[in-house]
């Protein structure tokens, strides 16, 4: 199917966040979802400050990144401690490899709207979009419905493109409370200082511009402002004496780019007693103490846009925000811009003496250059787009047929793990073809295309499903997506290696069994990959030479996720006893070898936002038990995972996969060597069994079973209750 007005390739600028180099490319164009609609962009700006700040960092050596960015190094040895070192340098290169999508400020038309926004927009209207990798120097974007903002008839794209910029400025003008009449510094005339000046002075404030820039104080002054001072001129402090009769500016905006701690010194000699500061611009942070606390200033630093910035349940899932209690959201902020650009207005806000530059997006190499290079100049630098996406491409399945032998893969998601772990395994395998990589986002699907050698790069599974040429489908995307994938592909005939969890709920889980009872000639594994970890498989061959029940105990010390993290959400990650405690349900069922029959739980108090601390209890058909302790509480020196088992008076402890301690078992010989978690055994298995035509590496009534267990947790969480499965 196609859908019409979308390409299915786009222009989008990118930069590798490795080596700072920065390219117009060719990518998948996204595909709508549920609460986005899907713009054509008309135009986009470059934000010259926060873009260069991007940039220049990406251009940083390893070294000068991490001098940058002490708070990442600590992450780092603490994941180092945790998962060695092999592994957390993997994960470093792969995190450093991602494609760096810029932008965060452009307008364009609806081109597609997605489920729950039908009414709120249609296709045809323009519309300002906000957010770091959402509005991207982009022929399309998706974004969600609290990113956008309705373009007034009267507004051009060009002045609808700073709106983001625009609430950015307001929100630091919310931040200061400055009231009509008042005196306010604004500390660097850039496009946001330029911005914040306008906004004050619609609002009946006096506005002294502060710069170093004379063309830069010459605008502010055309665009109203009651003072434009040279910050070099001796006679500054003076003059704002001269227009505060001697009491000082009632606040001040930092909205100034610069190491320096200059501005904070500044505000300081300016600014009345008890005057607030608002700090919008990055710089230095160093601020005189006993000047600040003389006259009892207040620092605050705005928060971008305003409420909702970073924030993911508002940005990316549409939550509301009560109007009682947050009059001014970020998208609020953004309609607002847009609604003091018209030009119908007596004032009105004009950003288009904040122009000095134009480019069509095939030149935008050439506008970075301009804007990181220094070259001349510059202030507002936007690009326009040509009108020619509405063609409709159709998708072109031309690649291979169906080839006996061997398995001819499609990947669906290309996120760290994936990249990190599954991607270069099945790339290693000799008997697998990589034939088309799918995300959600065409640059990573490009990236994934290039680094792991697939022959297509797209961003709508239905270039998977639809292919008669692929028999294997990979899913490693976002929890709430891995059972309608699996049913899916399961109906299409392929093989599925599907990441944890299966399913969230019941109904999910269902479908997979549904679809996988209807299609004979197909299987489904999930990445339970622990149970082909060669010390697991040495414990299970140990403890069924035991008679009688066995007894294991396992500890997970897991490390904490912050509590805003997506594996968190319950509608997209389930949290982390479904997306992760499978794994060691799973493992407990392996070692085990019988039918999981009772299941019950206890969560530990929620003091942080999640419940990531509990024990699962589990009973077998045979009379053994397993405990599992998952905590999120420990400290990251302790060992990540720790199993104990016992039966037949023979006693093991395997050790973070690295060691296998045994007592008591002479049959079964200890072993000590690298840590391996079986992801290469359980990748293996799964392209060997595509290959050969079967059975599947993993008995899918076993697979079902394990997740049925792990929802159950859930339940016995909730009703407090043993369940029987």
């Amino acid at each position: 199917m196609v859908k019409s007005g979308v390409k299915e390739h786009m222009k989008q600028v990118i930069q590798s966040r490795r080596t700072g180099r920065l390219a117009l490319k060719h990518v998948p164009a996204p595909q709508v979802k549920r609460g986005h609609v899907l713009v054509r962009t008309r135009t986009s700006l470059i934000s010259a400050g926060t873009e260069r700040m991007v940039v220049d960092f990406a251009k940083k050596s390893l070294a000068g990144k991490a001098k940058a960015r002490p708070d990442l190094v600590k992450k780092v040895i603490e994941k180092a401690k945790r998962d060695g070192l092999k592994a957390t340098f993997q994960n470093v290169l792969t995190r450093l490899d991602e494609p760096l999508p810029l932008g965060y400020s452009a307008a364009g038309d609806v081109i597609s709207v997605g489920v729950g926004l039908e009414g709120v927009y249609a296709v045809g209207q323009r519309v300002a979009m906000a957010g770091a990798g959402v509005a991207n120097h982009a022929e399309v974007n998706a974004v969600p419905e609290n990113l956008l903002a309705a373009v007034p008839d009267d507004v051009t794209d060009e002045a609808a493109s700073f709106a983001t910029l625009g609430a950015i400025a307001m929100h630091a003008v919310r931040n200061l409370g400055a009231g009509l009449g008042d005196v306010v510094a604004v500390l660097g005339c850039g496009l946001v200082g330029q911005l914040a000046a306008q906004i004050l002075t619609l609002s009946g404030t006096r506005v002294v511009a502060l710069d170093y820039d004379p063309g830069r104080l010459k605008l502010a002054s055309e665009l109203g402002v009651e003072l434009a001072c040279n910050l070099a001129d001796d006679g500054l402090a003076a003059a704002v004496r001269e227009i505060t009769a001697g009491r000082g500016c009632d606040g001040v905006i930092i909205a100034a780019a610069t190491e320096s701690s200059e501005p904070f010194e500044t505000a300081a000699a300016l600014a009345r007693d008890r005057a607030r500061v608002v700090m919008v611009g990055l710089t230095g942070t160093a601020f005189p103490y006993a000047d600040f606390m003389k006259k009892e200033l207040q620092i605050i630093v705005s928060r971008s846009s305003g409420p909702g910035r970073y924030d993911t349940e508002f940005e990316n899932r549409g939550v509301k925000y009560p109007e009682g209690w947050v009059r001014w959201t970020e998208r609020d902020n953004l309609a607002e811009t847009l609604r003091l650009m018209s030009p119908g207005r007596t004032t009105h806000l004009d950003v288009t003496p904040l122009i000095s530059h134009r480019f069509s997006i095939d030149a935008a190499e050439r506008a970075y250059d301009l804007v990181t290079g220094g070259s001349e100049p510059h202030l507002g630098v936007v690009l326009d787009y040509p009108n020619d996406v509405d063609r409709i491409v159709r998708p072109n399945f031309v690649a291979c047929a169906a080839v006996t032998g061997t398995c001819i893969l499609g990947a669906i998601g290309a996120g760290n793990f994936a990249r990190t772990v599954l991607l270069p395994e099945v790339k290693a395998a000799p008997d697998a073809h990589l034939h088309t990589i799918v995300t959600q986002r065409g640059p990573s699907a490009e990236h994934g295309q290039e680094t792991f050698s697939f022959d297509h790069a797209e961003t709508d599974p239905a270039a998977i499903f639809d292919n008669p040429a692929i028999n294997a489908v990979m899913i490693s995307t976002r929890h709430d997506t891995h059972a309608a994938f699996t049913a899916q592909a399961l109906a299409a005939g392929k093989h599925v290696l599907v990441e944890k969890p299966l399913a969230l709920d019941w109904d999910g889980l269902n479908a997979v069994v549904t679809a996988r009872e209807a299609n004979d000639g197909a299987f489904f594994q999930v990445g339970f990959n622990r149970r082909f970890a060669p010390a697991a498989k040495r414990l299970r061959n140990g403890l069924a030479g035991q008679a009688g029940p066995k007894v294991i105990q396992m500890r997970i010390n897991a490390g904490a996720i912050k509590a805003e993290h997506w594996v968190h959400a319950a509608g997209e990650g389930g949290g982390r006893l479904l997306g992760e405690a499978c794994h060691f349900i799973d493992l407990a069922r392996f070692l085990v070898a019988e039918p999981i029959a009772v299941v019950s739980a206890e969560a530990a108090q929620v003091t942080d936002g999640a419940s990531d601390d509990a024990t699962i209890a589990l009973r077998f058909a045979d009379g053994s038990i397993a405990n599992i302790v998952y905590t999120a509480r420990g400290n990251t020196g302790a060992s990540k995972e720790r199993i104990e088992a016992h039966a037949g008076g023979a006693s093991y402890i395997l050790e973070s996969f690295k060691s296998l301690e045994v007592m008591g078992d002479n049959r079964t010989a200890p072993w000590k060597g690298s840590q391996d978690k079986g992801f290469r055994g359980a990748t293996a298995a799964f392209i060997a069994a595509v290959t050969t035509g079967g059975p599947a590496p993993i008995d899918e009534t076993e697979l079902i079973e394990t997740s049925a267990a792990t929802i159950a947790v859930l339940d016995s969480l909730r009703t407090g209750e043993r369940i029987n499965l």
